[in-house]
């Protein structure tokens, strides 16, 4: 298994994590669940949200790690961050705003690149999750708390 980004910025903060493979052509985050024998609930998806215009405050895009079965709401996320509107990124913008794929956005791999990470509250009620490791195909699971802690993401209702 090739070392990711990620795996990288890992390591060198010595943190643990497993990594794991699936299929590189899956991309439904509950079918990948599936095929791993997980939770869905556990496992989290990675998505790329717009603020309101460029206009105003210069808001940064939001990354925000949802588990895999459930949609996310953009209004209680908008809410959530006191922000009056949000969109979704296309998956033409998401690529180019992160420089990585759809279906292997991590926030891990986008450390000190200008976005605000959120982590769907849910998180809290396990030990450890998975999420991207920043390529189709590559899971990384590690603890909440690590996850938290290098990404700096505050949990959220979403």
């Amino acid at each position: 298994m090739q070392k990711t980004i990620a795996m990288k910025l890992l390591e060198g903060k010595r943190i643990s994590y497993e990594g794991i493979s699936y299929p590189a052509h899956m991309r439904d985050a509950v079918e990948i669940a599936a095929e791993l024998d997980v939770p869905p609930e556990q496992l989290f998806k990675t998505l790329v949200v717009l603020p309101p215009g460029k206009t105003g405050r210069a808001a940064k895009p939001l990354l925000v790690m949802m588990p895999a079965n459930r949609q996310l709401d953009l209004k209680i996320l908008a809410r959530s961050v006191g922000v009056k509107k949000l969109q979704m990124a296309t998956h033409a913008e998401a690529e180019k705003m992160t420089g990585l794929q759809v279906g292997g956005i991590s926030a891990l791999a986008l450390i000190n690149r200008g976005f605000a990470v959120y982590l769907h509250e849910s998180a809290q009620a396990y030990e450890q999750i998975y999420v991207s490791a920043g390529q189709r195909g590559l899971d990384i699971k590690l603890a909440v708390a690590d996850l938290v802690k290098v990404t700096r993401a505050r949990f959220v209702k979403a």
